[in-house]
């Protein structure tokens, strides 16, 4: 099992002053100390660093043009994959010529290291941009199929539905032949299997559940991959699950880098910003139901040590986080996003974090790796001589 990174760069709040400054230095500091710490794990072994795009978010998220942050990391990372997670597809969000444009001229810059990952974001940003939301799905493959012709053929033209395009030379052309890996961003077992049938790598942005609970939608996406009808020319069969990490010598560091209060902070801003904005329209009852643990924790009925104790997140010495990946291994995922830089942990708390998992945790679960392959080898000559 691979460990890659996701980045929303959070600019979390209260800001230190108010409008224009408190927000602007907040966003300096989050962009300055994500480039460091990326710099970092690109040394130390990790496979991908994933950059999403979202708008109009209020603390978490101040990345809306991921493809400039790709592009940055491009010429100052060596090794480390550059992902996509996610460029947003809908037409109403980016014409799809846009979208080829922009993740094969990082793919160029890059040396072949993008891996290409498609979404649809959520309703807050599909309403800003006035996209259909209830054909958001059928847009975001019809988009996908545009952008793999525009990459593919010399020149492109499409008099479709939903795009009509002139015959042009879309430029440049990506540097992996014939494109990169496509993966889709899931958060629900229909997107899962979606993802799967159409022969996608699975991005499972379901957070803060029960590892009982995320492998059935494994199994859903593994099940609809065997019958897949690939959407794009690069088949990818592969899950990888975005999770909070915090690695440190020593439990007794976790108040110190102020863990428990980061950990509450982002699911209280999950939970904020969608009730806020997408849940409004929902009664009280129903919006408690939706965030069950703000009113847990308000009548101090919640311990938020229990996303711990049931693996929900992966926190602890290398020793205790090499056991708890190895759990998600056993369940089928192929790479654990890492959301390392989460509310108030201190810049040097994170690259910490980073060092320890890249000195100690990814050396073994590639060890581990090599040693299963080989397991697996000597089986099948094993086999192969017995015949």
């Amino acid at each position: 099992m691979e460990l890659g990174l996701l980045y929303e760069i959070e600019a979390p709040q209260p800001w230190a002053g108010q409008h224009p400054w408190g927000q602007r230095t907040a966003e300096r500091a989050a962009y300055r100390e994500s480039l460091e710490q990326i710099v970092l794990a690109d040394k130390k072994g990790f496979e991908t660093v994933w950059c999403v795009e979202h708008h109009f978010r209020e603390g978490r998220s101040h990345m809306p043009c991921n493809e400039v942050v790709l592009g940055a990391l491009s010429q100052i990372t060596k090794d480390i994959k550059l992902g996509f997670g996610v460029a947003l597809m809908p037409h109403e969000f980016i014409h799809p010529a846009r979208v080829a444009e922009k993740v094969a001229t990082v793919d160029l810059l890059s040396g072949g290291r993008v891996e290409w990952g498609m979404g649809r974001s959520t309703p807050m940003e599909q309403i800003a941009f006035g996209v259909d939301r209830d054909r958001s799905k059928e847009k975001m493959c019809a988009a996908a199929r545009s952008v793999v012709g525009m990459w593919e053929q010399e020149y492109y033209e499409e008099h479709s539905e939903h795009l009509d395009f002139p015959k042009r030379m879309v430029t440049p052309k990506p540097y992996q032949y014939p494109h990169p890996p496509a993966w889709m961003a899931a958060s629900s077992a229909d997107t899962a299997r979606m993802a799967g049938e159409n022969g996608l790598g699975l991005l499972c942005f379901s957070i803060l559940q029960p590892l009982s609970k995320l492998k059935p939608l494994l199994d859903i996406y593994r099940q609809a991959q065997e019958t897949a009808t690939p959407l794009t020319s690069v088949r990818t069969n592969k899950a990888g699950i975005y999770t909070l990490v915090h690695c440190a010598e020593s439990r007794s560091k976790f108040e110190q880098n102020r863990l428990w209060e980061s950990m509450w902070w982002w699911y209280t801003t999950v939970a904020q910003f969608s009730i806020k904005w997408e849940l409004a329209h929902l009664s009280e009852d129903d919006q408690k139901r939706a965030f069950p643990l703000l009113d847990k924790q308000a009548r101090g009925d919640f311990d938020i040590t229990q996303f711990d104790k049931e693996d929900m997140v992966i926190v602890g010495t290398p020793e205790e986080c090499l056991e708890k990946f190895l759990k998600y291994e056993e369940v089928g995922v192929d790479q654990v996003l890492c959301y390392t830089k989460f509310g108030y942990l201190p810049h040097e708390a994170v690259m910490k974090s980073i060092e320890l998992l890249g000195d100690y945790v990814i050396p073994e679960l590639k060890r581990r790796g090599a040693t299963r392959t080989a397991a697996g080898l000597g089986s099948a000559i094993r086999l192969a001589a017995q015949r």
